[in-house]
């Protein structure tokens, strides 16, 4: 996806004050059979610009595949384009030597705030007929705070998404429909792995409502 200079100058203003590094567009066709909002790239995504190129996106692609779906048939992108940070100090077990690192974090709401606009243009000139939200951070950016994925994961929703208001400071509801199926982030599988059988009925489930699409 190709931006507008000036709705990317205008992100970049909006985030100047926060960690952030990078900018990573979205990347996919123009009428994809599905749109994937994720949370923010990481520091593999800002090295090789490629969304879910770390070891989450294997599991995603993994995913994707069992529902017949490719990067080159699918939009990818998330609710923050450039990758947050934090910066640590800390002793390195194996050398014993004080070091800095700045691993990745989970974006704040100011910081999806600031990058808003973006997610707003790319719904407006892909239109997407479905899109899976990836985790919390991408499903309340639609939808709102009140959606945890532990509680509505396989849901779909159909009706209005969250978009910048004309004052650029909230959010307010879209004119135009959409529906969206929330999905456990890629990652959710490393930390419990007993997640693995929801996690794969609903992108089952979610091949099925492509499918009716398609009819």
């Amino acid at each position: 996806m190709e931006y507008p200079k000036s709705l990317v100058t205008f992100v970049t203003e909006r985030s100047k004050d926060f960690q952030l590094e990078g900018f990573i567009a979205g990347q996919g066709p123009l009428q994809p059979k599905l749109m994937l909002v994720g949370e923010a790239p990481g520091r593999n995504e800002v090295v090789n610009h490629i969304p879910f190129s770390g070891a989450a996106g294997k599991e995603l692609i993994q995913a994707m595949a069992s529902i017949g779906l490719t990067r080159e048939n699918t939009y990818i992108t998330s609710a923050v384009r450039s990758r947050p940070f934090k910066i640590v100090e800390r002793v390195n077990k194996r050398t014993q030597e004080h070091e800095t690192v700045s691993p990745n974090r989970t974006p704040s709401k100011k910081e999806i705030l600031a990058h808003a606009p973006i997610l707003d243009y790319e719904l407006s000139v892909i239109q997407p007929k479905i899109i899976a939200t990836l985790g919390n951070i991408g499903l309340q950016r639609l939808l709102g705070s009140k959606w945890q994925i532990s509680e509505r994961h396989g849901e779909i929703y159909h009706g209005p998404v969250l978009e910048l208001n004309q004052e650029q400071n909230s959010y307010q509801r879209s004119k135009k429909e959409y529906t969206v199926v929330p999905l456990f982030h890629p990652a959710a599988i490393f930390y419990n792995r007993s997640l693995s059988e929801k996690i794969k009925e609903d992108w089952l489930n979610l091949g099925n409502l492509l499918e009716k699409e398609e009819e």
